[in-house]
């Protein structure tokens, strides 16, 4: 309110100023237009053409500065191609880049129209902050993504979890974050509650561990089940051991003593690009082989005594 107190004076006196030239220049037309029709004319005349001159030459900028905003976001790609920088930081420049030429590009076709460009600023930097008010959250998407593109907690490529979604990182823009579920939905996260939230990235390191719990009924022979175990998960050339960086011997063990159940844990590391598929593929091994072997699953019971 009280930056518009302060302009309004402003803008009435300059408005007025504008409108009495504009009407004194009307007059003084129909006055020439009475007293000398033909050299009235000819001035409308050249006014128009001169006019039309600066359309023309506005429109020839507009459509050359576009050619070379176009131009410079082609030489953004192929640069980040060469430079083999993160897909995710390369959409956010590039969308950057091209929104602030763009707006730069109308102030000067503006111009070239003989608009005043000092009072074109003075009216964005005016309705600037109303529509920044307005545009609270976008602001907070823009500073988040920056915030993103500083610390860089994921690059385009990881799966992650956030905001209570989980997908694969496709692009980051100046406002938000997209994503590729399994499930092949597109779901957009804003830059500014993901940048202040919780953040699991499931691809940053280059090694996982896999937890499975194998439940066996009670009588089971722990030895003959932990052996089986071992078995199903050495076959498996996915499953690692010490010898690689990062990753342990796989763990086979008694975990827990259930009350329907003996309760074996495997752990066991793989490449994180294998995780899903050793997992999946585990867990059906384990449900077709161990019933072969003797080895039985339990299934919830309960003894009940009853005395007379």
């Amino acid at each position: 309110m009280f930056l518009l107190q302060v302009q309004n004076p402003i803008k009435e006196e300059e408005i007025i100023s504008r409108a009495d030239s504009a009407k004194a220049a009307f007059q003084q037309f129909t006055e020439m237009l009475a007293a000398d029709p033909g050299t009235a004319l000819q001035n409308l005349g050249r006014q128009a053409i001169q006019f039309g001159l600066k359309v023309l030459a506005a429109l020839v900028i507009y459509l050359i500065g576009a050619w070379i905003i176009k131009r410079v976001k082609r030489a953004l790609e192929r640069l980040f191609i060469r430079k083999q920088t993160d897909r995710a930081m390369a959409s956010f420049i590039s969308s950057f880049v091209s929104i602030a030429l763009t707006i730069i590009l109308i102030i000067i076709t503006i111009s070239t129209l003989g608009v005043n460009t000092s009072s074109l600023a003075a009216l964005l930097a005016a309705g600037g902050l109303a529509i920044g008010m307005a545009l609270s959250g976008t602001l907070q998407n823009f500073a988040g993504g920056l915030m993103i593109m500083a610390f860089k907690p994921f690059k385009a490529g990881d799966y992650i979890e956030a905001l209570g979604y989980a997908g694969t990182v496709t692009d980051v823009t100046i406002v938000g974050t997209h994503l590729v579920t399994f499930d092949n939905r597109k779901v957009i996260l804003p830059n500014g509650a993901l940048s202040g939230g919780n953040i699991v990235n499931y691809s940053y390191f280059p090694l996982r561990r896999i937890d499975v719990t194998v439940n066996v009924e009670y009588g089971t022979d722990a030895a003959a089940c932990k052996e089986k175990l071992t078995e199903i998960v050495k076959e498996d050339p996915r499953f690692l051991d010490a010898a690689t960086p990062g990753a342990k011997d796989p763990i086979i063990a008694i975990q827990k003593l259930d009350s329907s159940s003996v309760n074996f844990l495997i752990r066991a590391w793989v490449n994180t690009a294998d995780y899903w598929n050793a997992w999946f593929d585990l867990n059906e091994r384990i449900y077709t082989e161990l019933p072969q072997a003797g080895i039985h699953f339990p299934f919830p019971q309960m003894d009940i005594h009853i005395k007379n």
